[in-house]
């Protein structure tokens, strides 16, 4: 049995389960549609055909108005307008959007986006003071702010007006300034998860005087890019957004979709896993001003320059976090358990700071746990980083609850960032891990996987996954529907240069259907091909070379029956062996003088002929059969007794039994008739003339002269064997050496030599038998 790493919450039903509700659509995609609270025709139809038309109205946000008579004002007055904007993708999409929308006025404008590194997150009272200096009379935020109270403060002191226009939670009150644009803080508005580039388009929109289609390429990114919930309008922005980015002309657009490789239609995951990071990375490493500078270049040859750069960027980035990874997992693995039971904070000085959010969504991957990974400065005795979390652990709220442990936070409850004194983090760690210890239960630490619909090979087709995709785009609240396949294994491989993935192929009679497992080929080892895998993950279409086939992209795998993992004869066991878990697994050792130097020495050892199975406390749920027992019964009697899910066979053969093969009646007279006929001779030259005349081995001569001996029909006296001239009349099978053999026979017979499939067969049968087999009370069983 193969427990699934993640907890699965089943959805699926069969679409007859449903009573058709009229959408016009497929079985599948209203049963779809019905798991995503879409309950009438109306709906439907909305969320399968987004359309401009159901964009809401700006001017139902608070304070656009006032925001937006201010704007006009400065456009009139020639005073100039600074764009302050964040660094990344939705914070840069957003400045750039404003901009546009500002310079179409005919406003005296520029942006300032604040340098991660010497900066930090959000407005700062140097910048603000810097643009006073500089003539600015107004600024407008983007995709930040709401946090600003100081700074807003500043503003009102050096004469600036401030408009700030932001999607990140409100704390307890908002800044004081003139205008405050936010989804949350406005009741009318209904849709409240706009994304930064959303509210500043919003605000465009409104200055305009007129809906800016032209200005849909830019939205797209941040509405993606940010991970916002893609229902209601943002499920409108990011479709259309999709199409106006795929034929974009704007030179940035291009030169980015070119150094992608991307050609026409462009995904969801085109934006989230190729565009978007490429434009997070310049401010991960950098001044975010040349993913601004690209967005806004007016030629191609500009624009293919600065993608150049920032490609460069990305992959200098990706190597940043793998070093920075590998690092924080280590320290991980070498807390003691109780500082990272439930939160994970590790914090290390010369940290990059801008990719400790990716770090941290690692360590969530990796160890199922809110995690915070905090780049240390001990010239100003700080600790600075970010935070990602768990669905059951809401990192905003409890955060809020330890404010004063922070000099700066913010973010959401998902994802947060922070600075604080170093004297704090043992503070924090120590509270924030019993805040959950008081909150979670173990089930809460598992990732969820939510499973739209369960499907065999022979459901899968191309067909099925379009019939699917009518759904996109997918994103949070809207994901792509995930499947349980449940299957025989025909095949299953490592691949990837590390060989750190698994290749599956399903079939199901005569239709074959692939599987690709990333990052989880430490399984191999425990996946046998015949046993049945329930699989979860997306359908995708596999297209190469112009042939189109369904596959499965696999996130978790679960075998429910018993397992039977075949280490047969091998000789590698010390190299290659593999245990899942050695607290639950036991060795049961039949013969007492058996090696068992290749197995981990914190292996429970079960010694049957000495112990019995006096000693098999506790939970065991595998047993590793380490030698053959000297009978069938014996196996049966352990099995039935301990019933495991899995069972290792990694035993050997010694006498090789069965390939001698039993001596049948005619051997036996043979051998009585030669002693019969001489009355007594030399072992040797028995042994001798049986091998040159009847190829006798001398294992054949030695068994048949120890069943005589046992049963007294011969006599040995040193060398010399002889015939006893009064033998009691009894049976072969009397013998215990004939009966040993007979039984060595079937031993190897059944548990050695046997296919896989027979093998598992027979096992099946023993352990669904129900009933000890009786025997003699032997070694205290």
């Amino acid at each position: 049995m193969l427990e699934s790493r993640m907890r699965w919450k089943d959805n699926s039903s069969s679409p007859s389960a449903h009573t058709p509700a009229g959408f016009g659509v497929s079985p599948l995609v209203e049963q779809l549609l019905i798991q995503r609270g879409i309950t009438t025709a109306e709906a439907a139809n909305r969320f399968l055909h987004p359309s401009l038309e159901d964009l809401h109205s700006p001017e139902r946000l608070h304070d656009i108005d006032a925001a937006a008579e201010r704007i006009h004002a400065a456009v009139n007055q020639d005073e100039k307008i600074l764009v302050f904007g964040d660094y990344d993708a939705d914070g840069v999409s957003s400045t750039v959007v404003l901009l546009e929308a500002l310079r179409e006025l005919g406003a005296d404008c520029d942006y300032y986006i604040p340098n991660r590194f010497t900066e930090g997150y959000g407005p700062n009272e140097a910048a603000f003071r810097a643009a006073k200096e500089n003539g600015y009379h107004l600024i407008v935020t983007v995709d930040t702010g709401i946090a600003a109270h100081h700074e807003a403060q500043i503003a009102k002191e050096i004469g600036i007006d401030l408009i700030i226009t932001d999607h990140h939670e409100v704390q307890e009150t908002v800044p004081d300034c003139l205008a405050v644009v936010h989804p949350k803080c406005s009741p009318d508005y209904p849709f409240h998860e706009l994304a930064g580039v959303g509210v500043a388009f919003k605000l465009a929109h409104h200055l305009l005087g007129y809906f800016p289609k032209q200005l849909l390429d830019l939205v797209v990114i941040g509405t993606i890019a940010d991970l916002v919930p893609l229902v209601d309008e943002n499920r409108v922005l990011a479709a259309e957004g999709l199409k106006a980015i795929a034929s974009s002309m704007r030179p940035g657009i291009r030169a980015l979709k070119d150094s992608c490789g991307l050609d026409g239609i462009v995904t969801e995951e085109d934006i989230g896993f190729k565009i978007g990071p490429r434009i997070n990375a310049v401010g991960r490493l950098q001044d975010a001003d040349l993913a601004v500078e690209l967005l806004l270049a007016a030629s191609y040859e500009e624009a293919a320059e600065m993608a150049e750069e920032i490609q460069s960027l990305n992959t200098e980035r990706q190597n940043i976090v793998a070093k920075i990874a590998k690092e924080a997992e280590a320290m991980v693995k070498e807390q003691p358990e109780e500082e990272s039971s439930h939160v994970i904070i590790v914090a290390k000085e010369g940290w990059n700071e801008g990719v400790l959010g990716i770090v941290a969504s690692k360590l969530v991957r990796t160890f199922d746990r809110p995690a915070i990974v905090l780049a240390i400065h001990p010239d100003k005795e700080t600790a600075k980083g970010s935070a990602r979390s768990i669905d059951a652990f809401d990192l905003f709220h409890h955060c809020m609850q330890v404010r004063d442990h922070f000099i700066a936070f913010g973010g959401h409850a998902q994802a947060a960032g922070m600075t604080l004194e170093l004297g704090q983090v043992d503070k924090l760690r120590k509270q924030l891990n019993q805040m959950a210890a008081e909150s979670l239960t173990e089930e809460d630490f598992k990732q969820t996987l939510a499973i739209d619909l369960s499907v065999n090979v022979g459901d899968v087709s191309v067909d099925l996954i379009r019939d699917i995709a009518q759904l996109s785009p997918f994103g949070m609240q809207n994901p792509k529907p995930l499947v349980k396949l449940t299957a025989p294994m025909r095949e299953v491989k490592l691949i990837g240069a590390n060989k750190n993935h698994l290749k599956f192929v399903f079939a199901e009679d005569a239709i074959q259907l692939d599987g690709v497992c990333f990052g989880q080929g430490d399984l191999y080892p425990f996946l046998t091909p015949m046993d049945e895998l329930e699989a979860v993950g997306e359908l995708s279409i596999n297209e190469w070379n112009g042939r189109q086939k369904p596959q499965i992209l696999i996130e978790d795998v679960a075998i429910r029956s018993w397992q039977l993992l075949d280490h047969r004869g091998s000789k590698q066991l010390q190299k290659g062996f593999r245990i899942k878990a050695e607290e639950e697994t036991a060795v049961v050792r039949f013969h007492p003088n058996t090696d068992l130097g290749w197995l981990s020495e914190h292996i429970r050892i079960l010694d049957y002929e000495t112990e019995g199975l006096t000693n098999a406390t506790g939970n065991i749920k595998a047993v590793i059969l380490a030698d053959l027992p000297r009978k069938l019964e014996d196996i049966s009697f352990v099995l039935q007794n301990l019933q495991p899910d899995l069972i290792y066979a990694c035993y050997d053969v010694k006498e090789n039994a069965y390939l001698q093969g039993f001596p049948d009646r005619e051997q036996f007279k043979l051998f009585y008739a030669i002693l019969l006929k001489q009355k007594s001779i030399a072992y040797r030259q028995l042994e001798d003339y049986l091998k040159n005349s009847r190829g006798w081995s001398p294992e054949r001569t030695k068994f048949i002269s120890d069943v005589f001996f046992e049963l007294e029909f011969v006599k040995l006296d040193k060398d010399q064997i002889s015939i006893n001239p009064n033998p009691s009349k009894r049976d072969l099978a009397d013998s215990e050496v004939y009966q040993g053999l007979k039984e060595a026979i079937e031993v190897e017979k059944i548990l050695y030599y046997s296919g896989y499939k027979e093998l598992k067969a027979w096992l099946e049968r023993v352990l669904e038998r129900g009933e000890v087999i009786e025997e003699e009370a032997v070694n205290g069983l």
